[in-house]
């Protein structure tokens, strides 16, 4: 393994979790090896290990993103991932208020929908 791996699993451990990273080693094949490198070298590395931004920010940003798009399973994953990254329940409120403005007010429903579901394991 190289270094940028290294430092991008590190990374990718302290936002997404232990767990769900052992979830994700234990389910590489050789036909998704290459892809789960260029994530964590690319995304994990380069993006989220950099000190640009704290981990709340780019926490705030990804849902903001996510939402957008639609792209509630990953929006999900990342979701959970706010209670290693100190993203309080009222950042993720104010980030779905500026979903609903800028992307529109269904797409921010759906993601509350399933961020009401993920507050009550918070608790």
């Amino acid at each position: 393994m190289n270094t940028k791996f290294k430092k991008g699993m590190k990374t990718r451990k302290a936002v997404l979790g232990a767990n769900y990273l052992n979830a994700v080693k234990k389910n590489i094949t050789k036909f998704d090896k290459k892809f789960q490198q260029f994530i964590t070298e690319y995304v994990w590395e380069n993006v989220w290990s950099n000190d640009n931004l704290t981990k709340r920010e780019r926490s705030i940003i990804t849902l903001a993103i996510l939402a957008s798009q639609g792209n509630l399973d990953e929006f999900k994953l990342h979701l959970k991932a706010c209670k290693n990254t100190n993203t309080l329940p009222s950042d993720i409120m104010e980030v779905m208020m500026h979903v609903a403005v800028y992307a529109g007010i269904p797409r921010a429903n759906s993601a509350i929908k399933l961020i009401k579901d993920e507050l009550k394991e918070w608790k």
